[in-house]
């Protein structure tokens, strides 16, 4: 007996890889800097943690509906009118758990077998993943630094053809933290809507932007699917815990599979979650944003001063998309090395797509700035090595 023929084309998600062996370098003593994982590290905000220890303490940790308490919805659907000015009536938002969890519920209720998706690439590596694991076929679309890395209307326009169902788009994005404006979101919405595709935008970042608020693509119709989650801006990674904001016409069909795949998402995480737009909450959550910022300026010119290039400045999320081919021709055994001889974790290229992976490494700067420092030191002292 063999695993389905689908398990061919899911490749493995090489930075839980590296982490892996990070972790085991840890594991005999040694001082390993983790700039690989798409991790805040602050803690869960206190507010959040104590409203789930209560709700807990309570006793409350039946089932809830499969579309999610509708607390928690009502509660999303509140911080999209405060803070986009945008109405999302609660019955299109479906909580899920985590991001992972909207984008399967997403693409199975839209992916056809053979059906064609197109993706930026480079892009998160999980998405053309979950296309495949639908029996459909994710078609990467190379974008470059002169758009941002993000796709345009010509983009989409030359990788279209009858078997297109999709696009998914990011913004911010994983791994360049560039965000889409939202006029080129408008007009990625105008390209699917008149040729009947689908568009998933993933809006997972949001909160953490840093050189102005990140556009919702629920402002350019209703007819959208939008992926977001509390793990990032939030800081709830280990709850698993997101949101898929659902055209009306598929919230019954999104129902049905998330009764059959999930049942409900976490309800403990749920009642925490309701913490989560509390004022001092948002509070503390502004604070962390604006350390996010100071850590990104810091690190862009830093890891310039030891040769690698930043072709995009990222103006959102926790990554910087770094050119290494002005010190390798392999960023794969360039993080390798990296990792082996001076304990510094980031992520190869070849995670996100094959649009020139050698020669691009994404480092996360989900850290402090003491602790940042310290990994360009090392990797400056990695270079002049190499050089001899």
């Amino acid at each position: 007996m063999e695993s389905a023929e689908r398990l061919c084309g899911i490749e493995p998600f090489y930075v839980m890889e590296l982490l892996a062996r990070a972790k085991e370098l840890e594991a005999q003593g040694r001082d390993i800097i983790h700039m690989e994982v798409g991790e805040p590290d602050f803690p869960t905000p206190e507010p959040v943690r104590r409203a789930g220890a209560q709700a807990i303490l309570d006793g409350r940790m039946f089932y809830t509906n499969a579309l999610g308490l509708p607390e928690l919805r009502q509660a999303i659907s509140d911080f999209y009118r405060e803070r986009y000015r945008v109405d999302v009536p609660a019955s299109r938002i479906v909580v899920t758990a985590g991001a992972s969890g909207a984008l399967v519920l997403a693409l199975a209720c839209l992916a056809n077998p053979g059906s064609e998706w197109l993706l930026p690439d480079p892009g998160y590596p999980c998405n053309r993943h979950f296309v495949k694991s639908f029996d459909a076929v994710p078609v990467g679309m190379p974008v470059g630094s002169g758009t941002g890395f993000q796709p345009t209307v010509d983009d989409l326009a030359r990788h279209f053809n009858n078997r297109t169902a999709g696009v998914m788009v990011a913004s911010p994005a994983n791994p360049t933290g560039t965000m889409l404006s939202a006029e080129a979101i408008g007009s990625i919405a105008a390209f699917t809507r008149d040729r009947g595709l689908h568009l998933i935008v993933d809006e997972i970042y949001h909160g953490l932007t840093y050189d102005g608020d990140a556009p919702t693509a629920l402002a350019a119709g209703d007819d959208i699917f939008v992926v977001n989650s509390f793990s990032k801006y939030f800081q709830m990674t280990g709850w698993r815990l997101g949101w898929l904001v659902v055209p009306d016409r598929f919230v019954r069909d999104i129902e049905k599979l998330a009764q059959n795949l999930f049942i409900a998402a976490s309800t403990a995480a749920q009642h925490a979650a309701l913490a989560a737009f509390h004022p001092e909450t948002i509070a503390i959550l502004e604070e962390r944003r604006a350390e996010m910022k100071r850590r990104r300026d810091f690190l862009v010119p830093a890891l310039e001063s030891v040769g690698l290039k930043i072709p995009v400045r990222p103006s959102g999320a926790f990554y910087i998309y770094a050119d290494c081919s002005g010190l390798t021709d392999d960023s794969d055994c360039f993080c390798r090395k990296l990792l082996e001889d001076v304990g510094v974790a980031v992520t190869p290229g070849k995670d996100f797509g094959i649009n020139q992976p050698e020669r691009h490494i994404r480092l996360a700067y989900a850290n402090q700035i003491s602790r940042l420092s310290e990994a360009v030191d090392r990797i400056r002292d990695f270079v002049s090595r190499q050089e001899v």
